[in-house]
């Protein structure tokens, strides 16, 4: 009868080490949810991090892009209203005659200083004279086309006229220049 009784003893013993066993395994198991959890959240908090990061760096490069725009062409409508006074001031050198110059050479020389710091203004600030030779090709990025006509010796596309100079703000047109150009065939 004594083996009986140990018999039921280790059946006990290994139904406590059973449960233990299993004890031990929910736990690890539980805390094997928990940390993979876990590091699920962490990634996707990294993740969320990267892309705010990613995020601000863009916003940070368009505020640099637009700051560099606003600097170089804010004042275009300024510098286009300017244009005309430019036209103006031109005209009004190229008809002084040489007896007008003898007669107030003070004034004439206050316009041309005038012009001078004009032209000085618009070179600090980026502007460039656009200003076509006749016998050049005609390019639609940077001169107008005023008129057509057909004037021989001279070859389709060529420039026969310069009616008004154009300007360049930086790299954009802010006028074109006014010219003709020829439409001779042949």
């Amino acid at each position: 009868m004594a083996e009986p009784k140990n018999d039921d003893f280790l059946d006990d013993l290994e139904q406590v080490e059973a449960e233990e066993y299993e004890a031990a395994n929910a736990e690890i198991s539980d805390a094997d949810v928990e940390l993979d959890t876990l590091r699920a959240e962490r990634d996707s908090f990294q993740d969320k991090f990267m892309r705010a990061l990613a995020d601000a760096e863009n916003v940070r490069k368009r505020a640099d892009r637009d700051r560099r725009e606003a600097e170089n062409y804010g004042g275009s409508k300024l510098a286009r209203d300017l244009l005309p006074v430019y036209d103006n001031m031109k005209r009004a050198l190229e008809t002084v005659k040489e007896d007008q110059k003898a007669a107030a050479p003070g004034l004439i020389e206050g316009i041309e200083l005038t012009m001078r710091e004009l032209l000085n203004v618009f070179r600090r600030h980026g502007m460039q004279i656009v200003s076509p030779e006749i016998g050049d090709r005609f390019d639609p990025q940077q001169h107008e086309a005023m008129f057509e006509a057909p004037l021989p010796g001279t070859k389709a596309g060529e420039i026969i006229q310069v009616s008004a100079e154009g300007f360049m703000l930086h790299d954009r047109i802010l006028r074109p220049a006014q010219v003709g150009v020829s439409s001779m065939q042949g």
